[in-house]
């Protein structure tokens, strides 16, 4: 090796004599602050690893998004508690909060999507997966409340219905896209609950009036004797 690449202080770098592809490498010490920053992590990472995945000490990350998350659900059904029906239908007059529900709700992928421009759940003829919004039939209850509470939370039953669409749109939007649906109906008119209904539940059959039983089927005739 060339002496002339060796410094000539040992404080200074050194370069080690191999060389690979007329590339060397240095032999130097790394810094002091450097080493003790890699063993405190190493130590940092054995002590929480031993604390939160083996002893339960402390909180995981997991559970406090958990608990954010539950925060801010309980926040936004407090919002939402002291809406009334009488509220949305005054939401539903304001011209403002029906211009935005609009917006939102003719923005392609979202209710447009499968309740037509016209809320009629039916495009070209053709049937859309949504249900009619304009008339007076409703299948989860047609209050101003239980329609809000759908789009909010959606179907019960999330393979053959809506999505929840508050955690999309946030509390404010879900209630203009509610007061766009009502301004297209009248305060006071009859709401029918769909044939599908869940609210209506089962029709059991009708049970046997008491102290009645079923008449006894008829003993069969004997045969007659026949001759031998």
């Amino acid at each position: 090796m060339d002496s002339s690449h060796t410094p000539s202080s040992s404080s200074e770098p050194q370069l080690r004599e191999h060389v690979y592809d007329g590339i060397q490498e240095y032999d130097q010490k790394l810094p002091n602050w450097w080493l003790f920053t890699l063993y405190i992590t190493i130590v940092w990472f054995v002590v929480a690893w031993l604390a939160y995945y083996q002893f339960g000490i402390g909180t995981s990350d997991e559970a406090r998004m958990d608990s954010f998350i539950a925060e801010q659900q309980a926040a936004r059904e407090k919002q939402m508690g002291g809406v009334t029906d009488a509220q949305l239908w005054e939401m539903s007059r304001d011209p403002k909060m029906v211009e935005a529900g609009k917006a939102t709700f003719m923005t392609p992928g979202m209710c447009v999507t499968c309740h037509a421009p016209d809320l009629s759940g039916t495009l070209g003829g053709a049937k859309l997966p949504g249900l009619p919004l304009n008339d007076q039939e409703w299948k989860h209850g047609g209050t101003p409340l239980e329609m809000l509470t759908i789009i909010r939370k959606g179907a019960p039953d999330v393979t053959k219905g809506m999505i929840a669409w508050e955690p999309v749109l946030g509390v404010k939007r879900v209630t203009e896209v509610a007061a766009f649906i009502l301004s297209h109906h009248k305060e006071g008119e009859p709401v029918k609950l769909a044939a599908d209904s869940p609210k209506l539940g089962g029709a059991a059959a009708p049970a046997p009036a008491p102290g009645t039983a079923p008449a006894p089927a008829p003993a069969p005739a004997p045969a007659a004797p026949q001759a031998k």
